[in-house]
């Protein structure tokens, strides 16, 4: 398997943003195109986005996954 990752630009980088799946919410500080393949012959990659809580803990969840925090 392949470690290699690439950051991609994405509009809500260091913004406040909510995982769809979780309902966590935290600021983006990373998107990546990340290998995820668990097999040598193959590359698998997916989108990651690396998103930081209140409490200083990062997770990562796809990037189809989040969606922006309306301010009220």
């Amino acid at each position: 398997m392949s470690e290699r990752y690439e950051y991609v630009p994405h509009r809500l980088l260091r913004c406040r943003v909510r995982d769809i799946a979780s309902g966590t919410e935290g600021e983006l500080m990373a998107v990546v195109n990340e290998n995820v393949s668990d097999c040598a012959a193959y590359d698998r990659l997916m989108q990651l986005a690396y998103v930081r809580t209140a409490s200083g803990r990062e997770f990562t969840t796809t990037v189809a996954n989040i969606e922006p925090v309306s301010r009220s």
